[in-house]
């Protein structure tokens, strides 16, 4: 049988600190979509279309020395970075005028000027339509996950819990990506997949920490609701932090040594599971709180009145 413990380490739920957090998380969600309005983001090749390059070097690349071929020939604004291998290196081009087959030919030519030993392995070209298309389904994606852990939520618990719940994940979505467009990082295709990870790491955490605190809404009658959820908060505390830590260790790792073309991915992944782990504790339990959820909300009306009176 497990222990119940009768009064909890921390206390996450007092209405001061549960008041602080909401503030906390509004002044995020409000920097956050304030400065997507002002400052937009700094979309990818993938959203605003363009010419991709993935070059190999018979020794180290020195991007500085590739920057400043492509700058000479009338190339402005391109992106440089290693991929994966430092003599592995990835371009990036905004959107070009002229016939597609011209520009590979002038592109081959710029780079090969200095260097014979070098191997032109993909070019990719992408119209800003396609990448039009790309920003509206990414966008779509994000509101159908929403909506579908809506509904997954209030069928496995409660209407309120699953308030709290996309409230929590909308939250670590938003901060996120406004996390981007504050700081001027490069958005791509793969920051939209780190997003959706992160609100299916947070949905986690968050599902988690409901079972927790249905089962103690029953364990614990008697109890207020919101000492059932502290008590709740507290049992998880420790799988909540370990399985926090050992993600970022990783995603720490892959952004060191992963190179730059997956630096933004790794940098998603690092500030959404942070923002995740603080809204699982905070934002979705104190929202289910202020919404005044109880062990009556979890238990299922009887439809048939003749089997209440036929109790003893």
């Amino acid at each position: 049988m497990r222990l119940i413990k009768d009064k909890t380490s921390i206390d996450f739920l007092s209405p001061t600190r549960r008041k602080v957090a909401l503030a906390l998380s509004a002044l995020m969600v409000i920097a956050s979509l304030t400065s997507l309005a002002t400052r937009g983001l700094e979309f990818g090749i993938d959203f605003t279309g363009g010419i991709l390059l993935e070059i190999g070097y018979p020794q180290a690349a020195d991007l500085e020395l590739i920057r400043n071929e492509l700058a000479d020939a009338g190339y402005e604004n391109a992106l440089v970075q290693l991929f994966g291998d430092e003599s592995v290196v990835m371009v990036r081009l905004p959107p070009q005028d002229g016939d597609v087959d011209d520009i590979r030919t002038e592109l081959q030519q710029t780079l090969h000027a200095n260097d014979e030993g070098i191997e032109l392995r993909r070019v990719e070209f992408v119209s800003p339509q396609v990448g039009g298309e790309l920003a509206e389904q990414g966008a779509l994606a994000l509101i159908f996950a929403l909506l579908m852990i809506f509904l997954y939520v209030m069928i496995r618990f409660q209407w309120k819990f699953s308030a709290g719940a996309v409230a929590a994940l909308a939250h670590d979505a938003i901060v996120t990506v406004g996390f981007f467009s504050l700081f001027r990082l490069p958005f791509d295709l793969t920051v939209v997949a780190a997003v959706l990870a992160v609100i299916g790491y947070s949905l986690n955490d968050t599902v988690v920490a409901f079972d927790r605190i249905r089962e103690n809404f029953f364990a614990l009658r008697g109890r207020s609701s919101e000492e059932s959820m502290n008590i709740s908060l507290n049992e998880m505390l420790a799988r909540t932090l370990i399985t926090g830590l050992t993600t970022l260790v990783v995603l720490v790792a892959l952004l060191v040594f992963g190179g730059e073309s997956i630096a933004p991915f790794s940098i998603a992944l690092i500030v959404g599971i942070i923002v995740g782990t603080y809204s699982s504790i905070y934002t979705a339990s104190a929202i289910a709180l202020v919404l005044d959820v109880n062990a009556q909300d979890l238990i299922e009306p009887v439809k048939d009145k003749s089997l209440i009176d036929d109790l003893p």
